[in-house]
């Protein structure tokens, strides 16, 4: 669905959707194939192993609804509201054990916040 209003505005939020679905969509590959770095961080954070694949599930459901949203965007907002509750989350996960460092958390979660954005902006 292409928005003939503010084209500008839509190819950032294609951009954007495109950026942050294969980010995350990476993230729950790595969670659900058992890489180190997500077993890493959830030792340090307390989180227990057993949870890594229901994490990697909702990633990966953000990852398909963003694009998804592309067709049917009330999709893309949920899923990009989802994740930033799923990163707000996460946030709460670093803090509680006093791990300050968050600059891949910042990434992570400034992209749905972006794409939630710019999806309702759009001229739908």
């Amino acid at each position: 669905m292409l928005a003939k209003k503010e084209p500008l505005v839509f190819a950032t939020y294609l951009v954007v959707v495109l950026l942050t679905s294969v980010l995350n969509g990476c993230a729950a590959v790595a969670n659900f194939i058992g890489h180190e770095y997500p077993r890493s961080q959830a030792d340090k954070l307390g989180v227990p192993r057993s949870w890594m694949r229901p994490l990697g599930a909702l990633l990966a459901a953000g990852a398909l609804g963003l694009p998804a949203g592309l067709v049917v965007p009330a999709l893309g907002a949920l899923a990009a509201a989802g994740l930033v509750l799923y990163f707000l989350g996460a946030l709460w996960a670093h803090l509680r054990v006093h791990d300050y460092q968050l600059g891949p958390w910042s990434l992570f979660f400034c992209l749905p916040v972006a794409a939630l954005a710019l999806n309702l902006a759009q001229p739908w």
